[in-house]
């Protein structure tokens, strides 16, 4: 794995490179907007980049922080996900292995794991006219902490026998 300031070089690279190759202008706020997003442990919103950029008296609108994450989308830095509600979630993509995620219907969270096995599966998977680039793996239950709640609300009802 590469070291921190390695993959921040590596990265404003990439971006660059994609910059150039579009005939984009590499204005500071765009490259302000990455550094965040690779600051960020795990997953983001849109609001967070925004929240984040604002405490450092660095003062760019949402619409920029939208237009440069389709960039960073586009040039795989960054992956998107709607883990269930309305905001979508990001995260970046870059040397981060393949992961899945399990996310609970009740309280929203949303937990990382890795499984060799369902690894192996998938690349030893051969579709028919198409190349695996990544994939994402989404797992949708309850977690144990609100299963137990509603357990213990179904035994606190009326005419439940109390457990």
């Amino acid at each position: 794995m590469e070291s921190s300031e390695s993959t921040k070089n590596t990265i404003k690279k990439i971006f660059a490179d994609y910059l150039d190759k579009h005939a984009m202008r590499k204005t500071p706020e765009r490259f302000a907007i990455l550094d965040k997003i690779y600051s960020i442990k795990g997953h983001f919103d849109v609001e967070t980049i925004y929240n984040m950029l604002l405490e450092d008296n660095y003062h760019v609108s949402k619409a920029t922080i939208y237009n440069n994450i389709g960039l960073l989308l586009d040039c795989k830095l960054v992956t998107r996900h709607q883990f269930g509600g309305n905001t979508t979630q990001y995260e970046k993509s870059y040397n981060t292995g393949i992961h899945n995620h399990i996310i609970c219907t009740k309280c929203g969270m949303v937990r990382e794991f890795t499984d060799t096995n369902i690894k192996r599966a998938i690349q030893n998977k051969h579709l028919r006219d198409f190349t695996i680039e990544s994939y994402t793996l989404y797992i949708y239950g309850i977690c144990d902490k609100c299963k137990q709640q509603e357990e213990a609300i179904m035994a606190e009802k009326p005419g439940k026998e109390k457990k």
